[in-house]
C-alpha cells in the first residue's frame, strides 16, 4: 500500500473543505481506541490502522475523511497500563454530534472505519437512528474483510487480539512502533471451568491472559501485512464507490404501513 498522501479535514482550511463538501455526499470517519495490544504492539494500533486505511480510500475514492476518533469501549482492558476508557453512552453522544455536524454540509452517507470491535454496537445503534433522520452509516470492519478475502492466510489462534493478523499489519504501516524483541504466544486460558453451552461472561481480557496476546503472535511478518492491508483497502474503495452511486432515498428505511 503507497504512503498515505491524502489529508484528513483538520489539514483542509475551510474554503478547501468546502469543495471537498461540495463534490460528494459520502465522508469518511475512522474510529478507533487507545488500549494494550500485548507487549509487542502500541497502544495506538486500533486507531493508527483505522485511520491508516481511511486516509488511503480518501485519497482513492476522493472523498472527505475525518481526523481519527482514538479513543473507544475499552474498559475489559483497563487492567493494562496506558488503556483509556470511553462508556458507551459518551461514545456515542461524541460521534453523533460528529455526524450530524458533517449532515449541516451535505452529507448524508458516511463510513465508519472502525478499528476496534467493542465500538461496533454502540456505532450500529447510532447508525438505526440516523437511519430514521435521513442520514445513512456504514461500519467497516478491517479484520473481518480479511477473514473472508484471505482466510487461508492466518490460522484461528493468529486472528484473536494483538496476534499475527494485527501485529502484521502494524509491521506494514508503522514498523518502528512494533518491538518484534517482545512477540508472544499465549493460548487464553478458560477463567471458568463451568462448560453450559450458550452462555456469556462479563470477564476481561486479564482473565484471559497475562500478555493481552490472544493466540500466536511471533508467525507476524511484513508481507502477511502488506497482503491484508491492500485486500482491506480494496474492499472499503468498493463500498465507498457503491455508496456514491446510490441515491440517499434508496438507503433510508421503508414504511409498511
Amino acid at each position: 500500500m503507497a504512503r498515505i498522501t491524502m489529508p484528513n479535514l483538520g489539514c483542509l482550511t475551510w474554503v478547501k473543505a468546502k469543495e471537498q463538501f461540495k463534490a460528494s455526499d459520502v465522508a469518511i470517519l475512522p474510529i478507533g481506541s487507545t488500549e494494550q495490544h500485548g507487549p509487542q504492539n502500541p497502544l495506538g494500533t486500533d486507531h493508527l490502522i483505522a485511520r491508516s486505511l481511511a486516509e488511503e480510500a480518501a485519497k482513492r475514492t476522493d472523498v472527505i475523511c475525518l481526523p481519527i476518533v482514538p479513543f473507544g469501549v475499552s474498559a475489559h482492558h483497563m487492567q493494562f497500563w496506558g488503556t483509556v476508557h470511553v462508556a458507551p453512552d459518551v461514545l456515542k453522544a461524541y460521534l453523533k454530534d460528529v455526524c450530524l455536524s458533517l449532515k449541516h454540509y451535505g452529507i448524508r452517507k458516511i463510513v465508519v472505519v472502525n478499528g476496534h470491535g467493542g465500538n461496533t454496537r454502540t456505532i450500529l445503534e447510532l447508525a438505526r437512528e440516523f437511519r430514521r433522520q435521513g442520514l445513512f452509516l456504514s461500519v467497516f470492519l478491517w479484520w473481518e474483510a480479511s477473514r473472508r478475502i484471505l482466510p487461508r492466510i492466518f490460522s484461528e489462534s493468529e486472528r484473536g487480539h494483538a496476534a499475527a493478523e494485527e501485529t502484521s499489519v502494524n509491521i506494514a504501516l508503522h514498523p518502528h512502533l512494533v518491538d518484534r524483541s517482545k512477540l508472544v504466544n499465549e493460548k487464553p486460558r478458560e477463567p471458568f471451568a463451568e462448560t453450559s453451552i450458550g452462555v456469556s461472561y462479563g470477564f476481561d481480557t486479564a482473565d484471559y491472559s497475562d500478555s493481552g496476546v490472544f493466540g500466536t503472535s511471533t508467525t507476524a511478518s511484513l508481507e502477511k501485512g502488506i497482503r491484508v492491508l491492500e485486500a482491506s483497502v480494496t474492499e472499503l474503495v468498493k463500498h465507498i464507490d457503491a455508496l456514491k452511486k446510490t441515491k440517499i432515498d434508496d438507503l433510508l428505511p421503508k414504511s409498511l404501513i
